[in-house]
This record gives structure tokens, C-alpha cells and sequence, in this order.
């Protein structure tokens, strides 16, 4: 894999750490700001949404600049989001700084990940997009606890400031190792399709179906992951400091997810969607059923990270094939999908908290999301994932 594609994976796990570490910090920020943690937390909720909106919406704003360019100027854009939220007194502001962030980490994923599919061979675009969600699964790992840790030791600011510096090697990056001609972007729109060509493409019924399928696995996904906390302390029985163990294994286990999927997204989607799903659901009803025990808990975390990671990101490729015919909106379409997900999900499973089933709620949604995706999956396997060839038109 192409060096270029691992700066970008660097950007994308400065944008992932920024995104998942505010859940640790919502709470020193509402007392830093003078309000509730409930109104702290649209944070999150307003970044979320950027990121749906902002997908589509950024693709199409640089779908005409050099894609060198465009993904500079979503990176510096990120930065100093950072450094005004770093900086305001105003709760009002912070919000805005987050907006802003959610549309530039969009635009650059949606451009990141059509790039990257120009960086490698035409058959190796699960490999690429491996590489480049490397950087998330980094960030679950190693950003967001030390992002937590950060916050606990000094500020949430400090956190901030930490991701602006992130970026800034980032940017060199750009600007050094990717090709001038990289990407689709720029002057290679003229040699065709319009943007309402392009738009067009989301009617195909192939495209259409694994954006539902990568969006219902990956709000089964994050439906459990945003309420992991209440799971390890209320459920298990463990220390708060336990919460950041499940949460390095869950990301340790993604990491090897995405890793070993980019080796079969390609040539062997179906084996990872026909195998790897009904295995998750498994996961997801064991964790269910022995969330109380610590250690078939810890086990279950690291492997659901795992299998989520490796269904959710093969998936995801396919929307990469499927949109061939939109090349510079094709990863737009990859990020809503993600993102529908990450926003869906944990919305669902939040009316569960207060029910019968209490902390263990967010898993059963998990388990009922995943259960649908494979009730609309497994009977169309060889029309999402195709022996023959990778791409249909």
C-alpha cells in the first residue's frame, strides 16, 4: 500500500479521536460552561449530524477542486475548529466549532475514501479502505483514552489543542505525498459525469441496498458502543477504570476486524458477509446473556469489535464498487452510510436505558439491527457480493 494512503489515515485518526473523546469529556464541559450535561451532550449529537449532512453536501462543493486541495483545506478547516473550541468561553461557540469540525472530517472522508480507491489497483479498494479505517480503530485504541486521560490530567481544552496539533503533520502529509493527479476530483469531473449523473447512481438498487446494509451493522454497532460504560460498571459490576480496558479491547478488536476484512473485501465479500454476520448476531445475544460475567464480557467486547468492525467495513466497500459510476461522490455515499449508523443507533438504544432490560438494552437493539441486515442479506449474498466480479453496472 502506497505511503499517501497511510498520511491519510493519520488525518482520519486525528478526526476519529475528536469524535469519539468527547463522550469522556461532556461532563467536565458542562461544568466548565455552566450547564447540564444533557445540553453538553448535543455536542455530540450536532457532530453526528455534520457528519450526515455534510458528506454529500462537502463532496459536492470540491468535486471540481484538485483532490490534493480539497483534502488540505478539510484538514486545516478541522484544525482550527479545534483551536476555536480550544480557545471560546461560549458555550453557543463550542457548538458552532463542532458543526464546523463534523463538516470538514465529512468532506475529507468523502474524498479520502475516493482517493484512496485511485491509489491502488481497481481490485484492491477493500485493502485501501482497510487502510484508511486503520486510522479509526487506532483511535479507539490509543486516541480516545489518551484523549480521556489527557482531559482528566489537564482540561478538556488540552484535548483539543492535541487534536490541532495532530493535524498539522497531517497537512504536510498532503501536501508532500499525495500525488497532484490523485483522486477524481478537480479536472477529471469534466471528462463526464455531472453531479446529477452521479446523483442519479443512489436509484441503482444495488447501491441503494448495502448503504442500508453497512448503515443498520453500523448502528448496531455504535448502538452498543456509546453506552459501554454503564454495561462494564452497572451490568459487570466493575470499576470505572474498567471501562477504558473494554474500550482498548473493543478497539483492539476492530483494528484486527478491518485488517483481516481488507485481506477478503475484495475477491471473498461474501465469506465475511455470509460467515462473519451470523456470527455477530451470535456475539451480540451472548453479550446479552453474559454481560454479567466479567470475563466472557471482556471476551465478547474484544470479539464484537471484531466481527462489527470486519461485516461493517466490508460493506462499506461494497458501496465503494457499487458507486464506481460516482466517482466523486462515491465516498460521500460510504461516509452517510457510516454515519447514518453511528448517529441511528445510539438514538434507538438510549430509549432502552430506562426499560426492563436496563444497561444490557442498547445490546438487544444491537442484536435486533443486525438480525434485520441479515434477514435482508443472506437471501440476496450473491447480488451484494458478486463471485465473478467486483463491480456491476
Amino acid at each position: 500500500m502506497p505511503l499517501s494512503l497511510y498520511l491519510l489515515a493519520l488525518a482520519v485518526f486525528a478526526m476519529g479521536t475528536s469524535e469519539f473523546m468527547l463522550a469522556g469529556l461532556v461532563p467536565d464541559i458542562a461544568a466548565n460552561f455552566g450547564v447540564s450535561v444533557g445540553a453538553a451532550g448535543i455536542l455530540t449529537s450536532a457532530f453526528a449530524i455534520g457528519m450526515v449532512v455534510g458528506a454529500p453536501l462537502m463532496a459536492a462543493l470540491a468535486r471540481r477542486w484538485p483532490a490534493r486541495i480539497a483534502l488540505l483545506g478539510f484538514v486545516l478547516a478541522f484544525a482550527v475548529a479545534h483551536t476555536v473550541g480550544a480557545l471560546t468561553t461560549s458555550f453557543v461557540t463550542l457548538l458552532v466549532t463542532r458543526v464546523i469540525a463534523a463538516l470538514a472530517n465529512a468532506g475529507f472522508l468523502a474524498v479520502a475514501l475516493s482517493v484512496a480507491a485511485t491509489l491502488v489497483p481497481a481490485n484492491q479498494k477493500g485493502r485501501a479502505l482497510a487502510v484508511l479505517l486503520s486510522g479509526t480503530t487506532v483511535a479507539t485504541i490509543a486516541g480516545v483514552p489518551g484523549g480521556a486521560l489527557l482531559g482528566t490530567l489537564l482540561s478538556w481544552r488540552a484535548t483539543f489543542w492535541a487534536i490541532t496539533l495532530l493535524c498539522l503533520p497531517a497537512a504536510v502529509g498532503i501536501m508532500t505525498a499525495i500525488p497532484a493527479h490523485a483522486g477524481v476530483t478537480g479536472q477529471d469531473t469534466s471528462a463526464g459525469r455531472s453531479l446529477r449523473t452521479e446523483i442519479v447512481q443512489l436509484t441503482t438498487a444495488r447501491l441503494s441496498l448495502v448503504m442500508l446494509l453497512g448503515a443498520l451493522v453500523n448502528a448496531g454497532t455504535f448502538a452498543t458502543f456509546t453506552f459501554l460504560a454503564p454495561i462494564v460498571t452497572d451490568t459487570a459490576g466493575l470499576g470505572e477504570l474498567w471501562v477504558s480496558v473494554a474500550l482498548v479491547l473493543f478497539g483492539s478488536g476492530s483494528f484486527v476486524g478491518v485488517a483481516v476484512a481488507g485481506r477478503l473485501s475484495d475477491q471473498r465479500p461474501g465469506i465475511v458477509i455470509g460467515v462473519g454476520g451470523p456470527l455477530l448476531l451470535l456475539g451480540w445475544l451472548a453479550l446479552a446473556t453474559f454481560a454479567a460475567q466479567p470475563v466472557a464480557l471482556l471476551f465478547l467486547v474484544f470479539l464484537l469489535g471484531s466481527l462489527s468492525f470486519a461485516l461493517g467495513s466490508t460493506l462499506i466497500t461494497r458501496v465503494l464498487y457499487e458507486a464506481a459510476g460516482a466517482p466523486t461522490m462515491g465516498g460521500s455515499y460510504a461516509t452517510a452510510a457510516l454515519n447514518i449508523g453511528a448517529a441511528g443507533g445510539p438514538a434507538v438504544a438510549a430509549v432502552t436505558l430506562g426499560g426492563h432490560a436496563g444497561a444490557v438494552g442498547p445490546v438487544w437493539v444491537s442484536s435486533l439491527l443486525v438480525a434485520l441486515a441479515l434477514l435482508i442479506a443472506l437471501p440476496l449474498l450473491r447480488v451484494i457480493a458478486p463471485r465473478d466480479r467486483q463491480v456491476i453496472r
